[in-house]
């Protein structure tokens, strides 16, 4: 007996299926299996199976702004191809929205530090910064600058627009950090003249 039918074998008898698959595909960030889901239901993989073919019927039938889609051996939740001018006027207006203060200190880090991969912006952040990174690459503000020789890790770096936005004409106007850094080893990582245009 595999893995995934040990786990799906004892259902959990407080959970219905449809509205637990749901709520797990709602937070999944890739599309999921039929015995991954299982294995987070607690249902046997035909049911999941069964119930994730019906939730896209349903979905379908009643002309949701979302639809279920099998995509290769998973599914996921995607927006509906009608509604694509919503959901684009949507994301364009939210750009102007203000920068939170985990994506400003991350839009520093990469413009003091560019070229500069996504790890090492978390290592200096000392937090992960993928979802604050997919902000500033989606607002426009940092673009891929090629991989990094060693790691082969994609490197990031300002954009013009980022320029444009911060009133500057080259990284070189950015303001010296020194004299607002402790004097440690660690802060002193952020300031390296070199980077900058």
């Amino acid at each position: 007996m595999t893995q995934a039918t040990e786990l799906s074998a004892d259902p959990l008898p407080t959970l219905d299926l449809r509205p637990a698959l749901e709520a797990v595909l709602l937070v999944a960030d890739q599309p999921l299996d039929a015995a991954t889901l299982a294995a987070a239901v607690g249902h046997p993989v035909p049911d999941v199976e069964e119930a994730l073919v019906a939730l896209a019927a349903s979905y379908d039938e009643e002309g949701r702004g979302f639809e279920l889609r099998r995509v290769g051996d998973g599914w996921r939740y995607f927006t509906r191809e009608q509604y694509a001018d919503a959901v684009e006027r949507f994301v364009l207006d939210g750009q102007q929205a203000r920068l939170t203060q985990a994506a400003l200190e991350t839009l520093a880090v990469v413009a003091y530090r560019q070229p500069v991969s996504r790890g090492r912006v978390s290592a200096i952040r000392a937090v992960n910064v993928d979802g604050v990174m997919r902000t500033l690459l989606t607002r426009g503000l940092v673009e891929e600058a090629g991989l990094e020789p060693v790691s082969g890790a994609v490197l990031y770096r300002t954009t013009s627009y980022f320029l444009e936005r911060m009133g500057l004409t080259s990284l070189g106007e950015l303001p010296d950090l020194a004299p607002f850094l402790p004097p440690d080893d660690e802060a002193a990582e952020l300031v390296d003249p070199g980077a900058r245009d």
